[in-house]
């Protein structure tokens, strides 16, 4: 994720070349100044190419794809702006599963604590990985039989949240919290649950094939029409024209692809390894268990920080 002050106009564009997204943007709109540097010579040196077509019928495409674009784009964000949500939601439920067990362990009780605060951060972490694809193991914290568990099951997240409802039946079962208890902090379970549901929906659920495709299609052919309907009047100033048209048109679409999956690697993605590691630095504070300084900050890297 790339952090940024909204007012520092300059300092965001010297650092907007540092984008994968860009680079690869840059280099198909360089791509396209070649395609209308031959349009244009082919045209007006060589007269070799004389097409007509209707600027009524060129604006009118136009008319239709920025259409296209604002509902691409809008799309892309929602899913963005919902996976953020999504983990805001997680931030609250690992708080409050916390916060209620704090409430009615012992003071004394340092073991149970500190097997508490590991296993509630495990959650976040273990969605993590399986949204990124593979769960790293070496950063969750957990006795052996409950690690061999979490290697053998279909599902690490549920299974974490399946150890802590047995975990917490089992001190009810020792009268150390009542049914009650257990009332208050299902619900923060159950909102963990989904909040993994719907993270693996937006992984899961990508813009359909044939729409994305459709776009692509669409943009693909109004820039190679663009050079031909602007050649005849502006000569070779139609080649920066062109350029300026496709970065718009190219970069609104990369942008969309890019943040339509929010929870990679990418630079403008969610960053959701610092809000794990930021869970478990709560969570331990919460319920007073002490965090390796290392650990603690983690939260703080590795941001994309513009000064």
């Amino acid at each position: 994720m790339i952090v940024y002050k909204p007012g520092e106009w300059w300092k965001a564009l010297w650092h907007f070349h540092t984008s994968e997204v860009i680079k690869l943007l840059l280099f198909r709109v360089a791509m396209v100044g070649v395609y209308g540097t031959a349009i244009a010579t082919t045209t007006l040196k060589f007269h070799a190419l004389n097409l007509t077509i209707g600027r009524e019928y060129f604006s009118f495409l136009g008319i239709m794809l920025s259409l296209l674009l604002v509902f691409r784009t809008n799309t892309a964000y929602d899913r963005y702006y919902e996976g953020r949500r999504l983990w805001g939601q997680l931030v609250s439920h690992c708080r409050g599963v916390a916060m209620e067990i704090n409430a009615v362990l012992p003071r004394d009780a340092v073991a149970s604590r500190r097997y508490f605060a590991a296993l509630i951060s495990n959650f976040p972490l273990a969605l993590k990985g399986t949204l990124r694809g593979r769960v790293n193991f070496d950063q969750l914290e957990a006795t052996p039989d409950i690690m061999e568990r979490l290697h053998t099951t279909e599902s690490v997240t549920t299974c974490l949240v399946a150890v802590l409802q047995e975990s917490l039946e089992q001190l009810r079962q020792v009268e150390i919290i009542t049914p009650t208890h257990l009332l208050t902090i299902k619900p923060h379970l159950l909102g963990m649950m989904e909040v993994n549901g719907s993270c693996e929906r937006i992984k899961a659920t990508p813009i359909p094939f044939s729409y994305s495709f459709f776009i692509k299609m669409f943009i693909t052919i109004f820039i190679a029409i663009m050079p031909i309907v602007l050649v005849s009047t502006t000569g070779y100033f139609m080649v920066p024209i062109t350029m300026i048209g496709a970065y718009v048109m190219l970069g609104l679409e990369m942008i969309g692809t890019e943040i339509e999956q929010p929870f990679g690697l990418d630079s403008n993605d969610l960053p959701i390894s610092q809000i794990a590691n930021r869970i478990r630095v709560s969570v331990h504070d919460v319920l007073r268990v002490e965090l390796h300084e290392q650990k603690k900050k983690l939260p703080a890297v590795p941001y994309s920080i513009i000064h």
